[in-house]
């Protein structure tokens, strides 16, 4: 029992930091130039969170589900699986999470009414975080190279944090309660993950959804 306590969380890392960007710099490598169309995607589900189009805003959950899937295999199956054995079970909690964001839109759970309230600026605020600024973060303030960028659609983390915002913006009740959890689980596992590297990267996959969960609890619908 004492030898485990000489254990630190990094001991426990299956591979190394730079391992871990490299596939970043090879994924992107390989689906190149997908980065636009994923961009495009982005800036499509933004516009569709601005509008009151009840119909449109049926294809935000459609759309965002897509996404989920598109990282699940493309991404974790594919590629994250090759240095994580658990890659293979995020990629299942990415399938759920779009198999409900899907179930929810049938059902007309989503509701996109912006307004000045304050939830609906910050879900605002954390999807274009998510779609602008996420991915520079990087590469303007840790020196990485910009070949190892993390974008929207194509990566979980800014996939995660996008949808928290879509989210907060469009859905409440038990809608809420079925397709928060997810997201939230995936960025406290890139936060741990990031922290056991040492990645200065890792506050913001820890300010994100605590952030979040504040918001929830001090704007409720």
């Amino acid at each position: 029992m004492a030898d485990w306590l000489t254990y630190s969380a990094s001991d426990f890392l299956l591979f190394a930091p730079r391992t871990y960007y490299r596939l970043f710099e090879l994924y992107n490598e390989a689906i190149w130039p997908g980065q636009f169309l994923a961009l495009a995607a982005g800036i499509v589900i933004f516009a569709l969170l601005l509008r009151r189009d009840a119909k449109r805003s049926r294809a935000v959950p459609a759309l965002l589900a897509a996404c989920w899937l598109w990282v699940a295999w493309a991404y974790l199956l594919t590629r994250y699986d090759t240095i994580n054995w658990a890659a293979k079970y995020f990629a299942i909690g990415f399938v759920l999470q779009a198999v409900l964001l899907i179930a929810v839109s049938l059902r007309r759970r989503v509701h996109l009414s912006p307004s000045s309230d304050t939830r609906n600026r910050f879900g605002l605020a954390l999807f274009i975080f998510a779609l602008a600024i996420q991915p520079l973060i990087g590469p303007l303030l840790f020196d990485r190279p910009w070949t190892e960028t993390e974008i929207f659609a194509l990566a979980p983390d800014p996939t995660a944090v996008a949808t928290l915002g879509a989210l907060l913006l469009s859905v409440r009740g038990r809608a809420a309660l079925l397709l928060m959890p997810l997201p939230l689980v995936w960025c406290a596992v890139s936060a741990v993950t990031l922290w056991t590297m040492g990645s200065p990267e890792a506050w913001v996959m820890t300010i994100v959804p605590a952030a979040a969960l504040a918001c929830i609890a001090l704007f409720p619908r």
